[in-house]
């Protein structure tokens, strides 16, 4: 297995459980329109997501996206990367979480064709080496669903 590089913050990075990330993000994007995570904590053992929704994730809702995330797993497909200009990432992607003095190539990271978005971070090579995800559980409370889920 590779070893985690330092990100911009100085904590390692575990490919496995940022890339399921990307997973989950993706799927929570799709189905509820909420967009990627506002806040996240990604670590090896566990790590939390929080959205804005207007209502709580049922039980089912739950299952079915880790159910999603699995699947996508499963299919064990590449993980790949492309370098765009900032000018085509704006016509493809939210660029609000861009830093300040980002250089004008910016990469996108695509998982098969789960998921695409702007990142540094670093990633498996193909779904498979990700592990089971697990939601090993969630609360909702003022608008904001969190999931915080594991890799087995």
């Amino acid at each position: 297995m590779e070893r985690p590089e330092l990100n911009e913050h100085n904590k390692q990075e575990y490919p496995p459980m940022h890339t399921a990330e990307h997973l989950l993000n993706g799927e929570m994007a799709r189905r509820y329109g909420c967009g990627r995570a506002f806040s996240a904590h990604v670590e090896r053992k566990k790590s939390k997501l929080d959205y804005h929704i207007p209502a709580a994730l049922t039980d089912d809702a739950l299952r079915s996206l880790e159910e999603y995330v699995n699947s996508a797993i499963e299919a064990d497909v590449a993980v790949t990367e492309e370098f765009i200009t900032q000018a085509e990432a704006m016509e493809r992607f939210d660029m609000s979480r861009l830093p300040d003095g980002a250089s004008d190539t910016v990469r996108v990271v695509h998982v098969g064709d789960y998921d695409q978005c702007l990142c540094a971070g670093t990633h498996v090579g193909r779904t498979s080496e990700i592990g089971r995800f697990r939601i090993s559980s969630s609360r909702y409370q003022d608008g904001v669903q969190r999931i915080v889920f594991k890799l087995d």
